[in-house]
């Protein structure tokens, strides 16, 4: 099951108590304060593992704490420090504090991220002795830990991301280029979580290919699956915008799809509209489709985007297309 966004608490361990103790042994009297100090609480750390490709772990555990630091004990002997948690996460993990919404840490990187960190160990009660006060029968306590909730969204990481109206044949271009197998079917919202598939281009380069879920009109403002997958597309450094030539069931206009799902990107932020784009006109090999290639092709170049004409379901232009993609994220 493909899940992309979490919400958890985190708690990081409490620090130890100070001790409060005084030295015995035979034939000293009164021996001085000993007490050692607690041991610093467990912080939360989140690693990036590349084994993980969605966040299912987090469905049913929402509340990881990490262990407490133990108290000092006698004879300055200080307490041992409560044991890190670490939280592994997919890479492409954003961490975002659940209040205020401020991004915490963007997990595309390697380097271990300290969400909460472990309260410190109190002090025992050597550190309070003094000249007046030479036996001081009290000991500072730890430090409580950070306990905080924060949301974990996954935004893919992919070369290229297909972009369209439902049912215009991405999930079939995907799996005629790539070894991926996603669901195929003649129906609206047949792909309901992103796809990646690797596809490859001569010997030794290759590229990530993300298959969205269809857009339709008004996804930015969160209609249909808008909110849910746009931010998957947000990542990938070229967008292949497929575009179906028949018009589908609704028997669509193909120039006025292409306006709407750039207007949604446009509409959505994140500098989508203008990300490299290639648009990619599907079945072209129906019938009666030559005058809108044509209509689509001539929108697409005004607007500074390449354009191919495909079939995905008969191969026919994918590898020219597959070639020029190949191309193009090489220099990006």
């Amino acid at each position: 099951m493909f899940i992309d966004i979490a919400k958890i608490k985190i708690v990081s361990g409490k620090g130890g108590d100070g001790k409060v103790g005084f030295h015995r042994e035979k034939y000293v009297a009164a021996g001085g304060p000993d007490g050692g100090d607690g041991g610093r609480g467990g912080s939360v750390i989140f690693k990036v593992d590349d084994n993980l490709s969605t966040l299912l772990d987090f469905r049913y555990k929402k509340k990881y704490v990490a262990a407490p630091g133990e108290p000092g004990g006698g004879k300055r002997c200080k307490g041992k420090d409560g044991a890190d948690l670490i939280i592994r996460v997919p890479r492409g993990t954003i961490i975002r504090d659940q209040k205020t919404g401020q991004v915490m840490k963007d997990m595309s990187d390697s380097e271990p991220f300290v969400a909460a960190k472990g309260g410190n160990g109190g002090w025992g009660n050597t550190h309070f002795a003094t000249p007046t006060r030479q036996a001081p029968r009290f000991a500072k306590p730890g430090l409580p830990g950070v306990e905080r909730d924060i949301i974990l969204e996954l935004k893919l990481l992919a070369d290229v991301g297909l972009v369209g109206f439902p049912n215009v044949g991405k999930s079939t271009l995907l799996s005629m280029v790539s070894a991926a197998r996603p669901k195929i079917a003649n129906y609206h919202f047949t792909t309901l979580v992103p796809n990646l598939g690797v596809v490859s281009v001569g010997e030794e380069q290759n590229f990530v290919m993300a298959d969205i879920p269809g857009i339709i009109e008004g996804a930015s403002e969160g209609k249909g699956l808008g909110h849910q997958f746009l931010r998957h597309i947000e990542r990938t450094a070229l967008i292949m915008h497929v575009v179906d030539m028949t018009g589908g069931f609704e028997d669509r206009d193909p120039v006025e799809d292409y306006r709407i799902i750039n207007r949604e990107l446009e509409q959505y932020g994140a500098e989508l509209s203008e990300r490299p784009q290639i648009v990619v006109a599907n079945k072209c090999d129906a019938p009666g489709t030559a005058d809108k290639i044509a209509d689509l092709k001539r929108a697409a170049l005004d607007d500074g985007h390449m354009f191919f004409a495909v079939s995905a379901v008969t191969g026919a232009g994918l590898n020219t297309l597959m070639l020029a993609v190949g191309e193009q994220v090489a220099k990006l």
